[in-house]
């Protein structure tokens, strides 16, 4: 079973789209009624305001997978990405490292870059 879509809740639409676009980079798809939808792989990713205060709270942790953890720290700190810690070994498996650096959303959200080497 594939993840097909993971909602992101957001108070200001517009603004979460130009992060998520110019500083993480992912490709956005399309914008209609105050929801945003980018390509993330083969997943998709939705931006927008809880429907009802049930929803309305922050996200889960989304943990994007990228080769190069410290290029890409590099970049999206010139883009304007706040990261709360510095890239660190989060767990060795065997000759498997894996490591994160987690950064904020202008929404409040956390997330992080996450690279095995």
């Amino acid at each position: 079973m594939k993840l097909g879509q993971v909602a992101v809740n957001v108070e200001n639409v517009a603004r979460a789209v130009v992060f998520y676009k110019d500083v993480i980079g992912l490709p956005l798809l399309f914008e209609i009624d105050g929801l945003a939808f980018f390509q993330c792989e083969d997943t998709r990713l939705l931006l927008s305001r809880p429907e009802t205060a049930e929803f309305d709270h922050k996200s889960s942790v989304l943990y994007f997978k990228v080769d190069n953890l410290h290029g890409e720290v590099a970049r999206m700190q010139e883009a304007g990405a706040l990261f709360i810690d510095e890239p660190h070994m989060v767990a060795k498996m065997d000759n498997t490292e894996t490591w994160m650096a987690f950064f904020k959303d202008t929404e409040g959200n956390t997330h992080a870059l996450m690279s095995e080497i």
